[in-house]
């Protein structure tokens, strides 16, 4: 698999991961200031995370789609995409093989970062 190819099957991984929540793929991981909004406020950050679309070459210079920010009722929003090995003890060798990948989805306040 080429560069290319490689980038392309990552950014899907990560994009059906993000938008499906899909645990087979990884785990999600919320920071303390996301979990002390309002429940109404963490629904809201939850579905922009899930519907983000706004990739560009800042926000995504590699063309994985792992990571997005917005703004929502005053206060930033990081979301990023890490990748595991299986054990989640150390990077994965490979994140374009879910086979040797867990991905860990963190959303958190950017003062959080």
């Amino acid at each position: 698999m080429d560069i290319e190819e490689r980038t392309a099957r990552i950014r899907a991984l990560n994009d059906r991961f993000r938008t499906t929540w899909d645990r087979s793929l990884g785990k999600f991981l919320i920071t303390p200031g996301i979990d002390a909004l309002r429940d109404k406020t963490k629904s809201a950050v939850f579905v922009r995370v899930i519907a983000f679309s706004a990739f560009d070459d800042d926000n995504d210079p590699h063309r994985e789609h792992d990571f997005g920010s917005f703004e929502i009722e005053g206060s930033r929003i990081f979301w990023k995409i890490d990748y595991y090995d299986p054990t989640l003890q150390f990077g994965s060798e490979d994140p374009a093989d879910p086979a040797k990948t867990t991905r860990l989805l963190t959303i958190m306040l950017a003062q959080e970062y």
